[in-house]
């Protein structure tokens, strides 16, 4: 299924996707529940080392390739230097005493007074299993007029990363598995070697983090939340979550309601569907994403169609001609039609995008294809050195979230009305359902739990435009944090989220908020910009 775009793109896209998470409906609802408490010391010698441990903040190494590889990220402006920790974290949250993991964490100080400084505010960029280590750098200038007052903080969430990150596949599986055709339209032989892949996948998901599997589950990384608030030195947990990070967010606010301070959920996910429903939201909402960059096309002449339907029809049939006949470019790499559409995906992503979409697929009409395959490689987080562990991350937190365990008979239920919805995308979205078929680790819910009774104002920024996180999941997650909690503002523009779209309004209005503690007004509504000579 579309995913977020992979950080290594970051000059190109930014945001964060989305798509599961889940949390148990019984044994943790509340503060007081294991690990939680308020984080203030621990009860008794279980937990008392995990609540007392410091924070040793060092100068960072460079990314690992399970963070994306890379350069060490190089001071900021004014010359203030990224600093790196490790924190300790009970791999089973049940068992505070048993075994630990490790949870990396980045953080930028802030120049701020004693007196004007409100304390850290920390960043998840969704996925799931973004690495913020990574992101958070990549992607600072953005955010700096925040530090002004907060220190900014970034984590790896647990099996993400330098967290314990999970991993399955090597480089060569991994391209092998990307380049398969994941919408089996010819036969039962097409359909029974994606499932064999899949069950391939699990299997060796299994084997090499099978210790992990069970323990990076939404509500677990909530819980690491709550243990940073008190080990960086906060009465409240200030945060900014992107994507999936508004899931973890709205999670989090649900189990520690007293502990929220001033927190924003950009690009929001709707926390009452069910997997297979949310694939189908989002089978609507990267089609109208394609249909948005597609009168853009028209209207610039970009020569791929004087029509939406001319546009969608050439790579509909470009897609279709990959299928059968695989584009083969330097080295060992190919084209595939399933590459061609990730492509599309990672470019709908972001409005400064869809020029490159535009350039590569007209190129491809002349047998060049490097372009709509870097794009596609951003959107798999494949780096130079290989891939980074996010797609293998994000698998296992959402099955070890979503109960959800569909068969082929529910896949070709569901086809039509997702064929309705996206002519585009919808086979690719309905057969990414099977995701967690054969998963070793069953899932704990349908959908997550965000209420939230008794915290504070959240923030919650949904865009009209959005392709991952459609526009209406904004109004569902207020409603289910609970009345006088989710406050919704609504950007009418493009891409996935909103604040890092550089709309004026959206950031003015966001940075009073974190900054001020300004909250507009409920129903406020921010104009599109588009991106100065993109359109």
């Amino acid at each position: 299924m579309p995913r977020r775009p992979a950080t290594a793109a970051a000059a190109l896209v930014s945001g964060a996707v989305l798509l599961s998470v889940s949390l148990a409906a019984c044994g943790h609802t509340g503060e007081g529940s294991a690990g939680g408490g308020g984080g203030g010391g621990g009860e008794g010698n279980d937990r008392g080392r995990i609540w007392t441990q410091s924070l040793n903040w060092k100068d960072c190494p460079a990314p690992s390739p399970l963070q994306g590889g890379g350069e060490a990220p190089e001071p900021l402006p004014d010359g203030t230097a990224w600093q790196c920790a490790t924190m300790k974290s009970p791999l089973d949250w049940d068992k505070p005493a048993g075994e630990t993991i490790d949870v990396a964490l980045i953080r930028a100080r802030s120049g701020a007074d004693a007196g004007d400084r409100i304390g850290s505010l920390l960043f998840n960029f969704g996925g799931p299993g973004e690495s913020g280590v990574t992101t958070l750098p990549a992607l600072a200038a953005d955010y700096e007029k925040l530090r002004t007052r907060y220190d900014l903080v970034g984590f790896d969430p647990r099996g993400v990363g330098a967290s314990n990150g999970v991993t399955c596949l090597d480089t060569e599986a991994r391209q092998e598995m990307a380049e398969q055709d994941d919408t089996p339209d010819d036969g039962d032989d097409e359909v029974r070697a994606v499932l064999e892949t899949k069950k391939r996948y699990a299997a060796a998901c299994a084997r090499e983090s099978g210790r992990m599997l069970p323990h990076v589950g939404t509500e677990d990384a909530a819980r690491d939340m709550e243990l940073m608030r008190h080990l960086l030195g906060d009465d409240k947990l200030h945060y900014f979550g992107i994507s999936y990070g508004t899931e973890l967010g709205g999670v989090y606010a649900h189990l520690f309601p007293r502990h929220v301070g001033r927190a924003v959920l950009d690009g929001v996910v709707d926390p009452t569907l069910d997997q297979m429903e949310q694939a189908l939201a989002q089978a609507g909402g990267f089609q109208l994403a394609f249909e948005h960059f597609a009168q853009w096309c028209v209207r610039t002449g970009c020569g791929l169609g004087d029509s939406v339907d001319e546009v969608q029809s050439l790579v509909m049939e470009l897609e279709a001609a990959l299928d059968d006949d695989p584009l083969t470019l330097d080295g060992d790499r190919v084209l595939t039609g399933s590459l061609l559409l990730d492509a599309v995906v990672q470019a709908l992503y972001a409005e400064t995008a869809w020029p490159a979409l535009a350039v590569g697929l007209g190129l491809l009409a002349d047998d060049e294809g490097q372009t709509l395959l870097n794009l596609a490689d951003a959107l798999g987080d494949r780096h130079a050195g290989g891939y980074s562990d996010q797609q293998d991350a994000q698998t296992a937190i959402t099955c070890a979230d979503r109960s959800d365990r569909y068969t082929v008979d529910d896949v070709l239920e569901m086809a039509p009305a997702f064929e309705e919805a996206s002519p585009l995308f919808g086979d690719t979205l309905v057969w990414g359902a099977l995701e967690c078929t054969d998963w070793p680790v069953p899932g704990k819910a349908a959908h997550p739990d965000v209420r939230a009774p008794g915290a504070p104002p959240v923030l919650l920024v949904g865009n009209t435009g959005d392709p991952a996180t459609p526009y209406a999941g904004a109004a569902r997650m207020a409603e289910r944090l609970g009345k006088g909690v989710g406050v919704e503002l609504t950007y009418r523009g493009e891409g996935h989220g909103a604040y890092d779209s550089g709309n004026t309004c959206v950031r003015d209005a966001v940075d009073a908020y974190l900054l001020a503690g300004e909250v507009p007004a409920a129903g406020s509504v921010c104009a599109h910009e588009p991106p100065t000579g993109k359109q």
